[in-house]
């Protein structure tokens, strides 16, 4: 239930970005960016995992989210799984922050972040370190995902899902401690 509750989540406020609001507007105050530091727009850890660039960023983060999270929120129950979305995904949103920050201060570039996909390889991480025998297939199909579009010329926010991979990854292996 969490999982389609997100799924349409993200579809209404893609329609509300694209059609209903200017998406300039939705860009600045609610993607990551250095309003984050800058204003202390908190909101954007948050705000930013429910963006997206285009239709078909969102179809294919939705693939996936739908894939890992049935998956996930059979074996956990809601409650847990959503905690694990969201925990992970702010998470992977601060940390990303920070990655924005280097970014502007030693390479010059202003970055506005969009996307679900942080939150998404949490899940992703998380599932690696439950099935061992899927975790090389997992870690591969993380960096394809990351590092290939790139070399197309397609802008990706490949440490996104790097750090929302080791986060999910790690929170698995802390919940099992615990």
């Amino acid at each position: 239930m969490v999982t389609w509750t997100l799924i349409i989540i993200n579809i209404l406020v893609f329609v509300l970005q694209t059609w209903l609001f200017d998406t300039n507007f939705f860009d600045l105050y609610f993607s990551l960016n250095l309003l984050f530091f800058e204003e202390n727009f908190f909101w954007q850890l948050l705000s930013s995992m429910f963006l997206h660039g285009n239709f078909t960023h969102l179809a294919l983060n939705m693939i996936v989210l739908f894939g890992f999270g049935r998956i996930l929120e059979s074996h956990m129950g809601s409650v847990s799984f959503a905690l694990l979305y969201f925990v992970g995904g702010l998470i992977t949103s601060l940390l990303s922050a920070f990655y924005l920050l280097f970014a502007f201060e030693f390479l010059g570039q202003k970055i506005f972040l969009v996307g679900a996909s942080g939150a998404i390889c949490v899940l992703m991480g998380f599932y690696a370190f439950l099935d061992k025998n899927s975790t090389k297939g997992l870690v591969v199909a993380i960096l394809l995902m990351s590092f290939l579009p790139l070399f197309m010329g397609i802008n990706v926010a490949w440490y996104g899902h790097i750090f929302g991979f080791m986060s999910g990854y790690i929170l698995a292996f802390l919940r099992r401690k615990r």
